[in-house]
């Protein structure tokens, strides 16, 4: 459980009331999704773009972290306790941020998020608006306690990000259409069915607050299913977007070891390892269209 001294007003670590120490903080709170929504995102952005800018990448690679950092906060003070086990670096566990300042944070960061979006243009502001919609849903009305219901709200709300990523990258989108728009629906289907693959390293602090997680409801069936839907997705992938020969078995054969690993090593420490190369096979999963794009 928190301690008392986590609802004071004052942070008990020592570096994180200079400008250097807040901006850290901002990172923590963000640091595991770098490499789980930043960087595969930023890179479909990337591929979807009709014509690539590179001045509007930092712009993108922004856009995605300042929303990330909304849903972050809105999560990390939502259930505070899970961090205490799987997280402890994390602003809050760590003393960096008392919950009191993380909740202001939290809510300040929703108009932010709405204005800077409106910068660029209406479609991105209700787009701002939509993941504001799903993170409270997700998060304070804890929607995402079954994993039926997790995955599904992770779908929506990764290829909301997509699509925001797509219209920051590219002004002249003003409907996400074409082969964008399906690009977005193929990764909402991989968002579903293998998304779970996030939740083995974090059995431990999932059960703590009562959360219904594949691995933890099933945990019969949950690796095994891992490999079939990337198997599934890397096929539907490479024939979609015309993938040669080469690139396509070697994109299977990535998501078949991936699979392997999930359903053969089952440590915490495993299952870290086997999702770093999930989120390997993601950023490629979310460049494919390139080649369909720049290469068929």
């Amino acid at each position: 459980m928190m301690k008392e001294t986590d609802l004071s007003t004052t942070s008990t670590h020592p570096y994180a009331g200079s400008l250097f120490g807040h901006l850290y903080t901002l990172f923590l709170f963000t640091k595991s999704d770098f490499k789980t929504t930043i960087t595969p995102i930023s890179l479909f952005a990337m591929a979807v773009s009709p014509k690539l800018q590179l001045a509007r990448i930092p712009q993108v690679i922004f856009w995605l972290w300042l929303h990330v950092l909304q849903c972050d906060v809105s999560n990390q003070t939502t259930h505070p306790e899970e961090d205490e086990v799987n997280k402890s670096d994390r602003p809050i566990p760590s003393g960096r941020m008392t919950l009191r300042q993380a909740l202001i944070l939290r809510w300040l960061l929703v108009p932010v998020c709405w204005i800077y979006s409106l910068w660029y243009s209406t479609q991105l502001m209700w787009t701002s608006v939509v993941l504001t919609v799903l993170t409270f849903i997700y998060n304070e009305q804890a929607a995402a306690s079954h994993w039926a219901m997790k995955n599904l709200l992770n779908g929506f709300g990764l290829c909301t990000f997509e699509a925001g990523a797509a219209l920051t990258i590219a002004p002249q989108y003003r409907n996400l259409q074409g082969s964008v728009l399906l690009a977005i629906l193929m990764n909402f289907g991989i968002y579903v069915t293998t998304i779970h693959t996030q939740d083995f390293k974090d059995v431990q602090g999932d059960s703590l607050i009562g959360r219904h997680t594949l691995p933890i409801v099933r945990p019969d069936i949950a690796r095994e299913t891992v490999i079939v839907g990337m198997s599934f997705w890397s096929m539907a992938l490479a024939w979609t977007w015309g993938l040669d020969g080469f690139t396509s078995a070697a994109f299977v054969l990535l998501a078949v070891f991936v699979g392997y690993r999930f359903m053969a090593f089952k440590e915490t420490r495993d299952d870290q390892i086997s999702f770093y190369w999930y989120n390997v096979w993601l950023s490629l999963a979310h460049i494919s269209p390139a080649y369909f794009r720049y290469l068929a």
